[in-house]
C-alpha cells in the first residue's frame, strides 16, 4: 500500500499518463483529506479547475492541487507533533485525560455536507484550526468566525454529528467551543 509520499511522487511524475496522475491525487485523499475525501476532492477541483470526473486532467493543475493538499498536511503533521510532545508532558505531570484527540481520522474538519466547505486554502483553514484549538474555547466557528452552530441529527451509520457552522460547513470540533456553545 503507497503512503502520501508516494502518491505525490506519482502525481508529479511527467513519465506517468493523466489518468493515473489523477488517480494518484485521488488516492493521496485516502491518507490526507481534512474535509473527508468527497468535500476535500471537490474543494480542489473548484479551486484547480479540475473537472471531478475528468481523467485526462491538465497535470499542471493536479499538482497545484496536490501542492495545496501538502501545505494543509504540513500545517496538521506540525499541530499533531506538537499535541504529541505536549501529552507527554503532560502525562509526566500526572495529567492522564486529554481534552482532545482526533485518534487517527484522516478528516480533521469535517464537513458535513460535501457541498459547503470553508473558502479559501486547505492550508489556511487548517492554520485557523490549529491556532482555535491553541488558544481558549470560543462560541464562534474557529473557520469562519460565524455565531450560528446548529446541531445535526444523525441520519444513519458514519454521519458525523456535532455542531455545524452555518457559515462554512464544518463540524466544530468540541474542545474548540466553550462549554455554554
Amino acid at each position: 500500500m503507497a503512503g502520501f509520499r508516494s502518491l505525490a511522487y506519482q502525481v508529479r511524475d511527467a513519465g506517468n499518463d493523466r489518468a493515473l496522475r489523477r488517480h494518484s491525487l485521488r488516492r493521496c485523499l485516502e491518507r490526507f483529506a481534512p474535509y473527508g475525501h468527497r468535500a476535500t476532492w471537490w474543494h480542489l477541483c473548484d479551486r484547480h479547475g479540475i473537472g471531478p470526473d475528468d481523467r485526462g486532467a491538465d497535470p499542471l493543475r493536479l499538482v497545484a492541487a496536490l501542492e495545496e493538499l501538502e501545505d494543509a498536511r504540513a500545517v496538521w503533521l506540525e499541530y499533531e507533533r506538537h499535541f504529541a510532545e505536549r501529552r507527554r508532558r503532560e502525562k509526566h505531570d500526572g495529567l492522564r485525560r486529554p481534552e482532545w484527540a482526533w485518534g487517527g481520522e484522516a478528516a480533521v474538519v469535517r464537513c458535513a455536507d460535501p457541498d459547503v466547505r470553508p473558502e479559501g486554502a486547505l492550508g489556511e483553514v487548517l492554520r485557523r484550526l490549529v491556532k482555535a484549538l491553541e488558544s481558549e474555547p470560543g462560541t464562534a466557528c474557529p473557520v469562519c468566525g460565524d455565531q450560528e452552530l446548529r446541531w445535526n441529527a444523525p441520519v444513519g451509520p458514519g454521519h458525523w454529528v456535532g455542531p455545524v457552522c452555518a457559515g462554512c460547513g464544518i463540524v466544530v470540533p468540541r474542545p474548540a467551543l466553550a462549554d455554554s456553545a
